[in-house]
């Protein structure tokens, strides 16, 4: 069995176990929950919800809008990717809407810097200490609202003054730091050994691939955030990792595949929650998106402005949100990537605001304070 295959069943057996989760949360008094799941890799909005309106679209994108033809048709200009099945479903039913042409305030093209401005919500990287997820705990309507990863580690976007949990079962106990040191120096001496270690230990940290046994793991990690949830002592605020967005190569079959687990994961939250999907919101956010251009090996480089989506039983769904600029060159950022028309700051902070009953001006200027000048962009969830 190679790694791969290893981790994937190690982390599906977890997380589709028979077990009862114990938290020691208070009884939260707030009935909304909010779930923040993060594409790491920045996600290449337009193969996600496509511009098949737009003349330019078809010629820039070639074999990466093949794909396209075959999804669902979401107004004139847009069409969401086939593989969305469950998303599709939701917007017909008006609980799923995407904001296109979306931005962070990062203009540069840096995974680490990208993540970390979308996490803590400052202006550049670097220059806020915790995370607009965690200052949200300081904000819903009540003292007793409690916070959780579905991840090996505490997000930065929850890290803050406010404690939160995390919860990433696995069918294996953790190594060590000093076990992983001795197999590292054990394979020091296998060319072959070393260098699949070492890409194994750089990942680590981050989140499971969505592809692994097909879309299953993902589906299992949807399943584990709404039984963490669900519960009227559990938590109300949850943040799922994802990975493996970066498409440099092969995109058009590596996207599918992605997309396909992110579907998964939804609805099997949904299903999960049951009738509390009603109280639910769920933001899919990245840190920036990926170049018009394909590249030579059929996949597409750091850009700018992507797609986010809000799922959930209170979204004032069946639309898709964007102040299109356009795909010929001289409307492009730098004349390669989709430009930013819609700051995705003024967008959370609305959508928050909204599903917990806040004033939108207070959960801009406590989320994200450098915009705290910006309004943030309302009528996105019923009230």
């Amino acid at each position: 069995m190679d790694r791969r295959s290893f981790i994937a069943r190690a982390g599906a057996v977890g997380l589709l176990g028979s077990f009862a989760p114990r938290m020691a949360f208070a009884r939260a008094a707030t009935p909304k929950r909010f779930v923040f799941v993060i594409q790491r890799g920045a996600a290449d909005g337009l193969g996600i919800v496509a511009a098949i309106g737009d003349p330019m679209f078809a010629g820039a994108r070639g074999d990466l809008a093949a794909d396209l033809a075959a999804g669902t048709k979401l107004d004139a200009m847009f069409a969401l990717h086939p593989a969305m099945a469950t998303g599709a479903a939701l917007y017909g039913q008006g609980q799923a809407l995407f904001a296109h042409a979306i931005a962070s305030p990062y203009r540069d093209r840096s995974h680490f810097d990208g993540q970390n401005v979308l996490e803590t919500g400052g202006a550049g990287p670097y220059q806020v200490r915790d995370g607009w997820l965690n200052r949200l705990l300081g904000v819903v309507p009540t003292d007793d609202a409690k916070a959780i990863a579905v991840a090996a580690t505490i997000p930065m976007a929850l890290r803050g003054r406010h404690d939160v949990a995390s919860y990433a079962p696995s069918a294996l106990p953790a190594a060590s730091d000093d076990l992983l040191a001795r197999v590292t120096q054990l394979y020091q001496g296998d060319a072959q050994l070393h260098a699949l270690w070492g890409e194994a230990t750089a990942t680590r940290a981050l989140a499971g691939d969505l592809t692994q046994d097909d879309g299953r793991n993902a589906a299992a990690t949807g399943a584990l955030a709404a039984r963490l949830l669900a519960p009227d002592n559990g938590a109300r605020i949850a943040m799922i990792e994802t990975g493996g967005w970066d498409t440099h190569a092969g995109q058009r079959g590596r996207l599918a595949a992605q997309l396909k687990g992110l579907d998964a994961m939804i609805g099997a939250l949904r299903t999960g929650l049951g009738p509390l999907w009603s109280d639910t919101l769920v933001l899919v956010a990245t840190e920036f998106g990926r170049t018009v251009a394909v590249n030579g090996t059929g996949g597409t480089d750091h850009g700018q402005a992507s797609a986010a989506m809000l799922f959930g039983g209170g979204v004032r769904g069946g639309r898709v949100l964007a102040d299109w600029p356009g795909l010929k060159t001289a409307d492009l950022y730098e004349g390669r990537d989709l430009k930013p028309t819609t700051q995705l700051d003024a967008f959370i902070a609305g959508a928050v605001a909204d599903h917990f009953a806040i004033d939108p001006a207070r959960a801009m200027a406590a989320l994200f304070p450098a915009s705290a000048k910006v309004a943030a962009i309302g009528g996105l969830v019923r009230v």
